[in-house]
């Protein structure tokens, strides 16, 4: 088995992994003005997605231009998810930079799609292909590949931890190479309960105190979690954004999400917010919780929200997600002012941050690799890649961090390893 890494590697965004010259495993995007893209442009014969965020699927429409119609296999949530985030990026991006795909092959998504269940073996450019559920988003897929040869298990993002919206991965199967994400390697996560309870007594205070509590989140997951832990507090909310849309999407697919009553319940418990004739400044002056996109405040409905409720120290403003060093978001939390819509404003709101990730934290990285201690381990989706990987090999692992554009080979005889190029 020939595996190379045209994004992803040694990186975070724009994951992207080709087996043998064929099979193409993701093709994401990296954010950023302008964004970038895996490192060369693949004739693959068929395509498997794992999941549907943008680093792992915004570029995928590209991949459908001129002649070119290769088969793409996914869960039915990551199908809708990635055509609701291709047009989103055809609508936010591209009069700004040269967008890599038009409407028209957005349309070709759904020709050439073909979608499967998890633990349903499918065959794809030649390999059997399995999907598991990793327990990250709706529809997140571990991918299991088969060339007769080996066994290549591509983590993608996953979580090992139950949340209100998905049950945390138990797929173990068996693998001669295993490529892990390493997001939060070294990093770990305070208990989901606890963090649940802290942000429901946070927010029902301020509520209390008279004032509004605006929840930036990531339309996709998190928006979703976010709903679910306001009802399961007994607190009412609006939401605003791209996340309505997943929301309803989530709703679809009930056997992919852990409680699809409690969905229904948060959903119901939810008010949708329209944004016509001044609605979200009126939402903003009432003693509720406002959850809206975009989570690291780079743009969405959180542009008229934020500067709504800045000048008010009783009110707050909850960060729920990574925030990437550079976005408001970040600089929102380091140093209590952000540019909002091209304004650097101050902030007098109260402003807090709670772990509510969907990835794996270090313990449950060790956690599920603890299964693959004969296997191949490679590294990748990460900010300290070759750390993790030089930690899994002092513990005993056969492990490494291929680099961006490396190929990494298997000629599937055990006593000889692997060699990357």
């Amino acid at each position: 088995m020939q595996i190379e890494f045209l994004g992803g590697a040694r990186e975070v965004g724009r994951s992207a992994i080709l087996v043998n010259d064929s099979l193409l495993l993701d093709y994401g995007m990296a954010t950023g003005n302008p964004p970038s893209y895996p490192v060369s442009d693949p004739d693959p014969d068929a395509v498997v997605v794992s999941h549907g965020h943008l680093d792992h699927v915004g570029a995928l429409p590209s991949l459908l231009s001129g002649d070119a119609r290769p088969p793409i296999h996914w869960t039915p949530p990551t199908r809708e998810l990635t055509t609701v985030l291709a047009r989103d990026t055809i609508k936010l991006h591209g009069g700004s930079y040269d967008c890599p795909f038009t409407e028209t092959e957005v349309k070709r998504l759904s020709q050439v799609s073909e979608t499967h269940g998890y633990r349903e073996t499918f065959s794809a450019a030649g390999h059997e292909v399995t999907f598991f559920d990793a327990g990250h988003i709706p529809g997140s897929a571990h991918v299991l590949v088969d060339d007769g040869e080996t066994r290549f298990l591509y983590t993608a993002d996953f979580h090992t931890e139950d949340t209100q919206l998905l049950s945390g991965t138990t797929a173990r199967p068996e693998a001669d190479i295993v490529l892990c994400e390493s997001t939060y390697s070294d990093v770990e996560h305070s208990p989901r309960k606890s963090v649940e309870q802290s942000f429901a007594e946070s927010a029902k205070t301020t509520i209390w105190e008279g004032g509004t509590v605006v929840v930036p989140a990531f339309a996709i997951g998190r928006t979703q979690e976010m709903l679910m832990v306001c009802e399961a507090h007994d607190m009412d909310c609006y939401v605003d954004g791209m996340g309505q849309q997943v929301t309803k999407i989530a709703r679809r697919y009930p056997d992919f999400v852990r409680d699809a009553a409690a969905l229904r319940r948060a959903k119901s418990n939810a008010r949708f917010v329209t944004g016509r004739d001044g609605q979200r400044k009126r939402i903003a002056d009432q003693n509720t919780v406002v959850v809206t996109t975009s989570g690291m405040l780079t743009g969405g409905p959180a542009m008229t929200y934020v500067p709504a409720v800045r000048a008010n120290p009783t009110n707050k403003i909850t960060m729920t997600g990574y925030q990437v060093d550079g976005t408001p978001g970040r600089n929102l939390l380091d140093r209590g002012r952000a540019e909002i819509d091209g304004q650097m404003m101050a902030v007098s709101a109260q402003v807090e941050s709670y772990d509510f990730s969907a990835h794996a934290d270090r313990d449950g990285l060790l956690d599920f690799l603890d299964s693959y201690r004969d296997a191949e381990i490679l590294v990748n989706h990460g900010d300290r890649c070759e750390d993790f990987a030089e930690e899994l090999r002092d513990d005993g692992y056969d492990a490494s961090a291929p680099e961006l554009g490396a190929v990494v080979i298997d000629d599937g005889d055990a006593s000889d390893g692997t060699r990357e190029t």
